[in-house]
């Protein structure tokens, strides 16, 4: 494995800032589905009760004429119907600690606050994506960026909504109700060019319903936040599908279908889960495909 080399991109008028909102912790197995664990501890280690490093990394794009928000993290301040925080026993089962890198925190050090967030596009609503979009406000949930539009697709809205037995452990209504009764949510229904400037999105079924890609080009520099679609470096391997996608076959045909563009073209490829580094370029490697190079941004 190459190393991870530091490098700096601006795509357009977008300074591109990764956001980290913290670690925490998932089944290795889960993550990785049908492949061994012998070959996938090898690049993530697991701990004694087998979850391994994830990272919960949101992008800012920003510009002096708007500062754009994708997915935002776990969160955690939110509440359940009964008005109780989710707290130790949700905190200890994923492994969540408050040390280290928070939502807060890394758009201050991009010397923003949530007052500043014009735009938040959510990948979609599991909890690991959307969790940071509300806060509890004196016992209230609100959203959490106060002057900002939340674009979301339509279908995963009504799958959030509705969820199937699998996924319901990953839904919170407190991460999209309290945006739906502020009235701030922008529904995209299918696969949208420049719905922002340089923004675009792309339709991804496999994880869950009504996912979506975010891609950000100026023409000659082109970034994709895959969200769970390729959520580490590591899910680069068509075949590498994670337990929690609903149709791991469908999921491969569509990675291959996204990828190929990347290879082709030379696109950064931007990870929200990986720990070791923020995005990555990839090369074909017969029918499949791998990393060629690591960057942190």
């Amino acid at each position: 494995m190459t190393a991870t080399q530091k490098i700096k991109l601006k795509i357009g008028d977008y300074e591109i800032c990764p956001v980290p909102t913290g670690i925490f912790g998932l089944d290795g197995g889960a993550m990785f589905g049908t492949v061994p664990k012998v070959l996938w501890e090898k690049s993530n280690p697991a701990d004694e009760k087998n979850r391994i490093q994830m990272e919960a990394r949101g992008l800012l794009l920003k510009s002096s004429q708007a500062n754009i928000l994708i997915d935002c993290g776990n969160g955690g301040d939110f509440i359940d119907k009964y008005g109780e925080k989710l707290g130790s026993k949700f905190n200890e089962m994923y492994n969540i600690s408050d040390d280290g890198p928070s939502l807060k925190k890394s758009l201050t050090y991009h010397g923003l606050e949530f007052e500043d967030i014009d735009h938040v596009i959510l990948t979609h609503l599991h909890f690991d994506h959307a969790g940071g979009g509300t806060r509890s406000v004196n016992g209230q949930l609100k959203p959490t960026f106060p002057n900002a539009k939340y674009h979301l697709q339509k279908k995963n809205l009504e799958t959030a909504a509705a969820p199937n037995l699998r996924e319901k452990a990953s839904y919170f209504p407190a991460n999209y109700q309290p945006l739906l009764d502020a009235g701030v949510l922008n529904l995209l229904d299918g696969a949208a060019e420049h719905f922002l400037p340089g923004i675009s999105a792309q339709i991804s079924n496999g994880h869950t319903q009504g996912h979506q890609m975010i891609r950000i080009s100026d023409g000659k520099l082109t970034l994709v936040y895959c969200g769970d679609v390729v959520p580490t470096s590591s899910h680069v391997r068509l075949p590498w599908v994670m337990g929690y996608d609903l149709s791991p076959m469908m999921l491969i045909e569509e990675k291959s279908r996204y990828l190929g563009p990347a290879a082709d073209q030379s696109w950064y490829l931007f990870f929200e889960h990986d720990p070791y580094c923020d995005a990555a370029l990839i090369v074909r490697q017969g029918q499949d495909f791998a990393v060629q190079q690591r960057f942190w941004l």
